[in-house]
């Protein structure tokens, strides 16, 4: 089910890093997105989650992206997440 690892990293202003597990956590928890188009989404550590091949990684990254920056995780700024296929060079 989980045939892709991934990782998540997030920008705000001009700071990088991996977006934090909690934040994934969080995000993949379908009582609180209520989207069934991530359901085979599961983080795994701090950066990184796994997710299954019906996911789609840019509609993921913009979800995200909207999810984290509607619930003040930039602190009045937008979060951008992108996603890679781990241990894939940006």
């Amino acid at each position: 089910m989980y045939a892709r690892k991934l990782e998540a990293e997030i920008a705000i202003g001009s700071e990088r890093r991996a977006c934090p597990l909690e934040w994934l956590d969080g995000f993949c928890m379908r009582n609180f997105t209520g989207s069934a188009e991530f359901d085979d989404t599961l983080p795994t550590g701090e950066g990184r989650l796994e997710a299954g091949l019906s996911v789609d990684p840019v509609r993921l990254a913009e979800a995200m992206s909207e999810w984290f920056t509607k619930r003040g995780k930039g602190n009045g700024q937008a979060v951008k997440v992108e996603l890679r296929e781990a241990g894939k060079p940006r």
